[in-house]
Parts: C-alpha cells; structure tokens; sequence
C-alpha cells in the first residue's frame, strides 16, 4: 500500500458494484470504513467494545488508548501519544 492510498484505492474496490468497504475485527466491531465518496474512518475497541480510537480523513484524531509504557535502562517511561489533530 502506498502513502496517502487509502484500502479502497489499494483494492481497486468498485463502490458502484459493491458498496462500501468494510473491515470487522473478530468481535465483529467496523474497524475501517471507506465510501464512494473517498470518506474513511477508522476505529479501535477495547476489550468491552467501546471507541478508544478514531481517526478520518479531514484531521480529526481522537485517542484514548492507554498510553504504553516501555522500560530502558532499568527505568519505565510512559510513551504520550501524539495528539496533533493535524499530522
């Protein structure tokens, strides 16, 4: 897949033929959806199926995952997600 390509775009997806794109992770939960009209969104769910994770294709990026904690040198840092709305 290439940069700014989206998963339709990388399928050669016919949205005329087959509607919008969808992408269900085990649970069952719509973790990427893409339309005719070149919208996207992806999610992501915790473990009781709740949002923790948004992203869509005008900037908006909300993340609430918990942040990770890596150790280095015998000391643990708290990674801090990047919150710029506009990458």
């Amino acid at each position: 897949m290439k940069d700014g390509q989206t998963f339709g775009q990388w399928l050669n997806w016919n949205f005329k033929t087959n509607g919008f794109l969808e992408i269900k992770d085990r649970k069952g939960n719509g973790v990427y959806h893409e339309y005719l009209n070149g919208y996207w969104a992806k999610r992501e769910f915790d473990s009781q199926g709740k949002v923790i994770y948004f992203e869509s294709p005008n900037g908006i990026i909300i993340d609430n995952r918990t942040p990770e904690v890596i150790e280095h040198n015998g000391k643990k840092y708290q990674l801090i997600p990047n919150q710029n709305q506009n990458p």
